[in-house]
């Protein structure tokens, strides 16, 4: 489950790269994945819409057995 997560962002990664940002996968337990935002992201106040809308949105869609995504820091 941990690398399918990987692989699907790794897809993401260039967008948020894109504007100075980056995410790193820090778990994957019960369907709850954990994510460390960097760079740019980090103290953006759009930083969790980015994590709700974009990143979780995006990971559930290629693997419904995601329940969330929150942020590992």
């Amino acid at each position: 489950m941990k690398q399918r997560v990987q692989t699907v962002i790794n897809k993401i990664r260039p967008m948020l790269q894109a504007d100075g940002g980056d995410v790193e996968l820090v778990d994957v337990k019960d369907g709850v994945v954990k994510v460390r935002l960097q760079g740019a992201c980090v103290g953006c106040p759009m930083s969790q819409m980015t994590l709700k809308n974009g990143i979780e949105k995006f990971l559930k869609k290629e693997i419904p057995e995601i329940k969330s995504v929150e942020s590992a820091d």
